[in-house]
């Protein structure tokens, strides 16, 4: 049996916005979804979150609670923590595999007013009830 992969990705609100990036690769290539990536060997998911959004965004954040876990795909399996992040400093600078990073308002991603990655919309909602 093949070993399950881990990531974490960041889930960042700031005043009535989300942070979400448009994804460059495969599987979620061209959608929009939180900064994140693979957890290193060694790193907790937390960590791991606060480390990708900086390298994908230039956002300092600091992690206050993982949400959820997602799971992805069917081989390998990909393990993804949602954490919620509190906003430290930084404007959205797309680096890395992301082509676009940006503060989306709240209303944007309920109605899904573009390409979305899955579960972008309950996770916010997740995020919002631990506010």
């Amino acid at each position: 049996m093949q070993q399950e992969r881990h990531g974490a990705a960041a889930v960042v609100i700031r005043n009535g916005h989300v942070l979400l990036a448009r994804r460059i690769n495969p599987p979620d290539e061209g959608l929009w979804g939180y900064p994140g990536g693979h957890v290193e060997h060694g790193e907790t998911a937390p960590e791991a979150a606060i480390r990708e959004l900086f390298e994908e965004t230039g956002v300092v954040a600091l992690p206050s609670a993982v949400l959820d876990t997602l799971h992805v795909g069917d081989s390998p399996r990909f393990r993804l923590d949602m954490v919620l992040c509190r906003y430290v400093s930084g404007e959205p600078q797309p680096a890395d595999d992301i082509s676009a990073a940006e503060w989306v308002p709240f209303d944007d991603v309920r109605v899904q007013a573009r390409e979305m990655s899955r579960d972008v919309d309950t996770i916010l909602a997740r995020a919002l009830d631990r506010q």
